[in-house]
């Protein structure tokens, strides 16, 4: 049975998209990796005063809540989904049990794999390009149609709200109608203020606790600049024992980027001055600030300013980071308690870091606001010798031997660092031309400007000559892939387009066999010449060269293939799920 409401179709009954077959192999732990967050008796979660303790317990019980919230904007039939399953478990279906624990860890009815291959947990339904923020019945053409009849019409704010991050869209007879999160969501953002004003009453950090004030402001009224003000004040937090965060990305809708495809549409929202901004998805995070891990990173911000200077073309944009004063940037390593919504998705990866809040917010466009780093420990850190030996294992067979010796699972880290502080460098604004190559675009920028500045820090003495090397090996052997990606996974083809620029010029070479070679004196050169293109395709904002561009350099080649079929034979992991013992028992609390 389907029914019929004013955001499209939605099922009320389903049939399992997997058969047992399937469901055991993917539910097995060879195929499903764990993630654990922080345990009830964790030294750091006992270190804690009272009242953080408390107030943790409030902080875990808002972000909770986003996975509703969440599923909801990821695809309109996901909560049904989520009852049926558990109906269907309370009768005895082991399959629904099976497919319960897939859809737990990724969060969602659908997930691409690490095969990149679509996980359908549902039989029958397919992922939507406007997942759960539009019409599920809606297409990109009819989407385009109403849209310039409503700006011909003169629904010029109308149209503004609908092409904005922070609105669900629903049918309004022959028009559409854009709700913001905040009235859209009422219910569950109120629960969600309310328990970070009750937090704010016993944590420690009065800092912390104006921030959490003005955040549960935000969640309380329709106002973009609410949650400006919330987003400035969190981004200078520093020196805080505890963590939370919503995050609100948007890689995920490709329904709103469409709209600078359609050069009549395009014409009338220059005209208009609407600039079209993907909706946000939006995520949790929850922690404790690891003070050692910490003082380690907030190494990296005296260095800012230099790699400032030294970006391509700096003298034609603003970036967040300025060459010649103080950076607007903190840094915290956080033990994680609980990730939710988009940042607890485990869809063929997991988040190791974040950098916002992103250059469409209005912290950042319009208060002059700076961004903030988190990085994730409990995601990050390969403790256990089976995952020691997992990881040998596949450099055996992958990497000529003779590179081993530069490989270290700490300089994933380090390149993380300069990954997320690399979002804070180069143009500010204008790419949102570039539309669904946007994001691609923005995370190779990121990568490359990592690589790119390795001679610089270590002439500048953060670095060493050997940890320069680690970086460019590890980086390297961790960039190759078991599939080819889809195009919407834009952090796995920034990796293809890396792979094939550095291997034409020549900096890396993958053997008949699937072996990597790698030029460590040539890598930083091609690096620099790639993230000089990069920044040429972004100060442009021109959507056909941003195509040509991702389009040019997302190749797939014989050896790449024969590659990943070499990890394939040491690796099954096709996704990931996270357990939260801690979060767990202060929900239930």
């Amino acid at each position: 049975m389907s029914m019929i409401n004013n955001v499209g179709i939605f099922k009320t009954d389903f049939e399992l998209g997997l058969c047992r077959e399937e469901l055991d192999k993917r539910t097995h732990k060879d195929y499903l990796t764990t993630k654990k967050m922080l345990d009830v008796d964790a030294p750091e979660y006992l270190a804690l005063s009272d009242g953080d303790k408390e107030a943790l317990k409030h902080l875990t019980k808002a972000a909770a809540r986003l996975d509703k919230v969440e599923m909801i904007l990821d695809d309109h039939n996901n909560l049904a989904f989520k009852e049926y399953l558990e109906k269907e478990i309370a009768k005895g279906n082991e399959d629904a049990k099976l497919t319960k624990i897939l859809f737990d860890a990724q969060k969602g009815i659908f997930a691409l794999d690490r095969d990149s291959n679509m996980i359908k947990l549902a039989k029958g339904l397919e992922p939507k390009k406007g997942i759960g923020v539009y019409p599920s019945d809606l297409t990109k053409e009819e989407f385009h149609t109403i849209l310039i009849k409503m700006m011909k019409e003169g629904k010029v704010d109308e149209v503004a709200k609908i092409l904005n991050q922070r609105s669900v869209v629903e049918r309004d007879g022959d028009e559409l109608k854009a709700t913001d999160y905040v009235d859209y969501f009422k219910e569950d953002f109120e629960y969600m203020a309310s328990e970070l004003e009750k937090a704010a009453e016993i944590s420690t950090n009065a800092d912390f606790n104006e921030y959490l004030k003005l955040q549960a402001k935000a969640l309380r009224k329709a106002d973009p600049m609410l949650d400006g003000y919330a987003d400035k004040k969190w981004a200078t937090l520093q020196d805080t024992p505890l963590e939370f965060t919503i995050t609100r990305e948007n890689y995920s809708d490709e329904m709103t980027e469409s709209v600078v495809e359609n050069a009549e549409l395009k014409k009338l929202l220059d005209e208009n001055g609407i600039v079209p901004v993907s909706k946000d998805c939006l995520g949790g995070r929850v922690g404790i600030v690891n003070k050692a891990g910490t003082d380690a990173i907030l190494n990296v911000k005296k260095y800012l300013p230099l790699m400032a200077k030294n970006m391509p073309y700096n003298d034609k944009y603003i970036q967040n980071i300025s060459a010649d004063k103080e950076s607007k940037q903190t840094m915290v390593d956080v033990d994680l308690v609980g990730v939710y919504g988009d940042v607890g998705e485990y869809r063929a990866g997991i988040t190791l870091a974040e950098n916002l809040p992103n250059d469409d917010k209005l912290s950042v466009k319009e208060l002059d606001g700076g961004r903030r780093n988190v990085y994730h420990r409990q995601i990050r850190l390969i403790t256990s010798e089976d995952a020691k030996e997992k990881m040998q294992k596949r450099l055996d067979a992958i990497l000529n031997k003779d590179l081993h010796q530069y490989y270290n699972d700490e300089a994933d880290h380090w390149f993380t660092i300069g990954h997320e502080n690399g979002h804070s460098l180069g143009p500010k604004s204008g790419t949102e031309g570039l539309g669904k190559y946007k994001s691609i675009i923005e995370e190779n920028k990121a990568d490359m400007v990592s690589l790119a500045m390795l001679d610089v820090l270590t002439d500048a003495g953060m670095y060493t000559k050997e940890q320069k090397e680690q970086m460019i090996v590890t980086y390297a052997a961790d960039n190759m892939l078991m599939a080819k990606p889809t195009m919407s996974q834009a952090h796995r083809v920034r990796s293809v387009m890396q792979n094939y620029f550095f291997i034409k010029e020549g900096a890396m070479s993958i053997s008949p066999d699937g072996i990597l070679d790698i030029n460590i004196d040539k890598m930083v050169e091609t690096a620099q010449k790639m993230l000089k293109e990069i920044i040429e395709v972004q100060l442009s904002g021109d959507f056909s060269r941003g195509e040509k561009y991702v389009n040019d350099y997302f190749v797939w080649t014989e050896e790449m293939e024969t590659l990943a079929q070499n990890i394939k034979k040491v690796s099954k992991t096709l996704n990931g799920k996270v357990e939260s013992p801690l979060a767990d028992k202060l929900i239930s609390e």
